[in-house]
């Protein structure tokens, strides 16, 4: 099957199954509104429905000819309406199935089988599930860590190290939200900042609208900031201009390469594993990034997703910072993100290597989350340098 085929079957799919699942609802909800509407307005009801159902699709894919708040509202819609398909699918099942059983054995009171209560009781959990997942996306909060290298860092005994991940500045990760975030960071007296990958959300335009990069230029670390790159970077197709831009900001971009800090630690940059499907290179094996280093210093390392961790431990890594998961971002999503990594959240430890993932500050596509808090990561950092 030609590259070609497989894309267009790949699409062919996801048609099929976004039509069926926002058909599954629209039927669902003009089932529950011919008790109070005429059914010959149910023209109205289907054409504004698809046209909520498609409003992300149409304002990523009309970006180019659609006036830029008509896109960017369509794709904030869309966004919501992702959480809210999401959602109302799994409870239109449930549903569904406890109707059928109870239709079988008749254990449900009659209130219960009511129509209009149980319309009702669907639209106020659907409401009640996105009203609390936007207020919990908008309220961040540190999660602090404390972890010990038995390294000697030059002078240093101890590094307070803030993990910013998955911040998808965008349309809705906005210069505002940005501000908050920079303000938290700086509160936290950083000696170094981390910023291991999707930092933009795909379309680097809002980033520069809102003038992005001067906020990030607040940031007020003691031995500078790094970051990587993260598979929305690539799928937004500037990564060169990406990373200059937060070159400028100050953000130091490392892309399958270290630098060595204050003649005391290193810091490891991987390029995201994205890197070849967006037409470039693969990124290069961490024992040939490693190469030549000085071992008995203390090598910390950012790597967008927490994957090839044997890899890591194996080449002497001794803290690796990730992001990535979300931890899933809306529940039950993380009984996924589980079974994908082998630590999709948290810390962790191998034999020499300590792994902690972060759930990230921002969202993707709804700017929802439940079952987890959208964080800031402060890690305290002990040199111990008792390795023998």
């Amino acid at each position: 099957m030609s590259m070609k085929t497989s894309y267009l079957f790949a699409i062919l799919i996801f048609v099929l199954v976004y039509g069926s699942l926002n058909f599954y609802i629209g039927w669902h909800l003009w089932g529950i509104l011919q008790a109070w509407v005429p059914s010959s307005v149910g023209w109205v009801y289907w054409t504004v429905f698809w046209l909520v159902a498609l409003s992300y699709i149409i304002g990523r894919v009309g970006t180019a000819v659609l006036p830029g708040r008509l896109s960017t509202f369509l794709t904030v819609l869309g966004c919501y309406w992702l959480a809210c398909m999401y959602y109302l699918v799994i409870i239109l099942v449930l549903v569904d199935l406890v109707g059928f059983l109870d239709h079988r054995l008749g254990f449900l009171p009659e209130p219960l089988t009511n129509p209009h209560v149980v319309a009702v009781g669907v639209t106020l959990l659907a409401l009640g599930i996105l009203a609390y997942g936007s207020w919990n996306a908008h309220h961040p909060g540190i999660k602090r860590y404390s972890v010990e290298i038995p390294k000697t860092a030059g002078e240093l005994s101890e590094l307070r190290i803030v993990v910013v991940s998955d911040v998808h500045l965008g349309p809705i990760v906005h210069n505002g939200r940005l501000r908050r975030m920079v303000d938290m960071v700086n509160s936290l007296e950083p000696d170094l900042i981390l910023m291991p990958g999707d930092i933009i959300d795909e379309n680097i335009k809002p980033f520069l609208e809102q003038k992005m990069p001067e906020t990030l230029r607040q940031l007020s670390p003691k031995y500078g900031a790094y970051a990587v790159l993260g598979n929305h970077e690539y799928m937004g197709g500037h990564v060169d201009q990406t990373i200059r831009h937060l070159e400028e900001a100050g953000i130091k971009v490392l892309r399958d390469r270290w630098v060595l800090v204050a003649d005391s630690f290193y810091v490891v940059g991987r390029d995201e594993v994205m890197s070849r499907y967006a037409g470039r290179s693969p990124r290069v094996p961490l024992s040939q990034i490693l190469a030549g280093i000085d071992h008995t210093k203390p090598i910390i390392m950012m790597d967008h997703q927490p994957i090839n961790l044997d890899e890591a431990d194996r080449e002497g890594v001794d803290l690796q910072i990730s992001g990535h998961t979300h931890l899933g971002q809306l529940f039950p999503n993380q009984l996924i993100t589980n079974r994908l990594f082998e630590n999709d959240y948290g810390y962790s430890k191998k034999e020499n290597l300590q792994v902690i993932v972060s759930c990230g500050y921002g969202t993707w596509g709804p700017p929802i989350r439940i079952g987890n808090i959208p964080e800031i990561v402060c890690i305290k950092v002990r040199f111990t340098g008792d390795r023998t």
